[in-house]
C-alpha cells in the first residue's frame, strides 16, 4: 500500500509539474532558469517545448555517466512524461492577453509547480536529472551545494536569455518562492515512513 501512494505521487507529481509549466508559458510573465532555456531552444529549433525538455532531460541525464550517478525510476520517468504533459497542457491551454488572466496564471502555475515538485520527492523514486547533475557535480568537485546550484541556474539562465527565452517578474517570483512552497507542501504531503522502510533501497538515490 505505501508504495502504491509513492507511485501516486510520483506520477501525479510529474503530471502536475508539466501543468505547471504550461500554466507559466500562457502567462508570459517569465519562467524559471531551465524552462527560459527550453523556451530559447524551442525558438531556435522550432521544436515544441515539451519535445525541447525531453531532448535537454536525456542530454543531462547522459552526463550522468562520467559523474557516476544513479538513475532510478522516477529519472527516467521525469525525462519522458514532463515534457510530455507540458505539450498536452499547452494544446488545451488557450493563449492569454489581459494581465488580469496573465498575472493568475503565473501564480497559479507557480504554487503548483511547488505541490508538483514536493509530491515528486516524497516518491523517494530517484531525482531528476538537473538534481543528479548538480549532487553528481558536488561530490566530484567538492564544492558546496549552493555554490554549484548557483552556477547551473546562472550559465543556464544566461544562455537561455541569450536564446531568446522569457526573463521576467515570473524568474524572480520562482527564484524566491519556490523553496518556501516546496518546504511548506513536503510537510503536508509526504507520508511516514512505515516500519520496514517502504522499500527504498530499491527505488534508487532519493532527491533532496
Amino acid at each position: 500500500m505505501y508504495l502504491a501512494r509513492r507511485l501516486v505521487h510520483l506520477y501525479a507529481g510529474l503530471v502536475l509539474y508539466g501543468v505547471s509549466v504550461a500554466l507559466q508559458l500562457r502567462a508570459g510573465l517569465g519562467l524559471n532558469s531551465w524552462d527560459v532555456f527550453h523556451q530559447g531552444l524551442a525558438r531556435h529549433t522550432g521544436l515544441s517545448m515539451g519535445t525541447v525538455v525531453i531532448g535537454v532531460s536525456a542530454a543531462v541525464l547522459l552526463l550522468w555517466v562520467p559523474l557516476r550517478e544513479r538513475p532510478g525510476v522516477g529519472t527516467v520517468s521525469n525525462v519522458l512524461l514532463v515534457g510530455l504533459c507540458i505539450d498536452a497542457s499547452l494544446r488545451l491551454l488557450p493563449a492569454a492577453h489581459a494581465y488580469a488572466v496573465r498575472v493568475p496564471l503565473l501564480l497559479g502555475g507557480v504554487v503548483l509547480n511547488g505541490v508538483a515538485t514536493a509530491l515528486y520527492i516524497s516518491a523517494r523514486f530517484g531525482p531528476g536529472p538537473r538534481d543528479g547533475l548538480m549532487t553528481g557535480l558536488c561530490r566530484r568537485t567538492g564544492r558546496p551545494t549552493r555554490l554549484v546550484r548557483t552556477a547551473i541556474e546562472v550559465v543556464v539562465l544566461a544562455a537561455g536569455f541569450l536564446l531568446g527565452g522569457s526573463v521576467g517578474v515570473g524568474t524572480v517570483l520562482y527564484a524566491l518562492a519556490i523553496g518556501p512552497l516546496i518546504q511548506y507542501f513536503q510537510k503536508v504531503i509526504t507520508p511516514p515512513l512505515p516500519p520496514d522502510g517502504g522499500g527504498l533501497a530499491l527505488a534508487g538515490p532519493a532527491e533532496d
